[in-house]
């Protein structure tokens, strides 16, 4: 069995929202406070917002606009709600960016083996983007989650009374991916993306052996 991430190892996603930021950092940045105190401000507010709030465009905009509160020490006032709403259009639409190689890798794949998606977020936002992406037809099913934790794993585990030491989850993100995965037990490759959130990052195990890393989804062939 193979499991799957979605969002920065199945389709870009973190890149649409770094073009954002940087869109925002230079409309907060002033010489009292440069892109960096900015950016920290911002990392700051999206890690507690996620805990109470989740994932999504919507827990992001939110973000966008507790730190322009938080940077002017006043309320938002309607032009600057305005400008952080009309960065909703970023995340609209009905079109998903495949990372290469996926859709081929992928429909090779399901030919040789079980395939699920796992995926966190907002699940009206996530099902958008499963359906926007015509990948559905490889997975025996697909779980939209608020939060991967070793718990998650467990679960799915029993659901699908899955093997692990057959069983390998896929993805970019050493937090939700890799980490919680090999603390249920499972075998975890790691795809890296030059765009995965700041958030998701964490060290790994150099010396875990159960944990292969590749440099592109099409790599997955010589393995699988």
């Amino acid at each position: 069995m193979l499991i799957f991430d979605a969002d920065d190892t199945l389709w870009e996603n973190n890149v649409i929202f770094e073009r954002v930021i940087d869109e925002f950092l230079e409309w907060m940045a002033h010489p009292g406070l440069d892109r960096d105190g900015v950016r920290a401000a911002l990392d700051g507010i999206e890690a507690a917002n996620a805990v109470t709030h989740g994932y999504g465009s919507k827990v992001f905009l939110r973000s966008l606009g507790e730190c322009v509160a938080r940077l002017r020490g006043r309320a938002v006032t309607a032009e600057e709600s305005a400008r952080i709403s009309g960065w909703a259009a970023a995340f609209d639409g009905d079109r998903v960016e495949l990372i290469p190689g996926v859709a081929e890798t992928l429909a090779e794949l399901a030919r040789r083996h079980e395939l699920l998606l796992l995926t966190k977020g907002d699940t009206e936002e996530q099902e958008r983007k499963v359906a926007a992406s015509g990948l559905t037809r490889h997975f025996r099913g697909v779980h939209i989650v608020a939060e991967k934790e070793m718990a998650t794993y467990e679960e799915l585990t029993r659901a699908y009374e899955l093997v692990p030491a057959a069983t390998w989850m896929i993805g970019n993100s050493p937090k939700s991916d890799i980490l919680p995965a090999r603390a249920a037990g499972l075998n975890a490759v790691f795809i890296p993306n030059d765009h995965t959130w700041v958030l998701e990052h964490s060290e790994l195990d150099p010396d875990d052996k159960k944990v292969l890393q590749l440099s592109a989804f099409d790599e997955l062939l010589r393995h699988f």
